[in-house]
């Protein structure tokens, strides 16, 4: 059985983030991708099997994944990835396409806890609030400006 979310996650994709540590810390960026860890949302006991709601008789509980998600920001957090040209299948055998080699730039993945959300109306780092509207639809809201948080992308 899996468990869902119901929650409004605080950062999404198209959000402007502030990194606050390690070696990109004060800058900003735009979040291409948000990834969700899957093993946070179940408990797995001793033998390996997955437990939803029910208690496990035997064994110990593992606690739930202290990292559950990280983003990818765009231009931040770079590492550097040496490929090898390779040939690969093109679309007709006579002539194979082959890739090229080199030094590939790739953004890897931040933990959620080490950026914090830039709010679109003020412009400044901020924790956010939830609040329910009168539609019943639940929006992320800045502490400062008090303002609906809208993704822009």
């Amino acid at each position: 059985m899996a468990l869902r979310r119901t929650h409004v996650p605080e950062i999404r994709k198209g959000d402007t983030v502030l990194v606050l540590s390690g070696k990109d810390a004060g800058k900003r960026g735009t979040v291409e991708r948000v990834l969700t860890n899957p093993a946070a949302l179940e408990r797995v006991t001793a033998n390996g099997s997955a437990k939803g709601r029910e208690k496990a008789r035997t064994g110990y509980w593992k606690p739930a994944s202290s990292r559950p998600a990280s983003v990818v920001v765009e231009g931040l957090n770079i590492s550097k990835r040496h490929t090898k040209p390779r040939q690969t299948q093109g679309r007709t055998d006579r002539t194979p396409k082959i890739q090229q080699g080199g030094i590939l730039d790739i953004a890897q993945p931040l933990d959620m806890s080490k950026v914090m959300l830039v709010c679109p109306n003020c412009k400044e780092p901020t924790r956010i609030r939830h609040t329910v509207l009168d539609d019943g639809r639940r929006v992320r809201v800045c502490s400062h400006c008090d303002k609906a948080i809208e993704v822009t992308a």
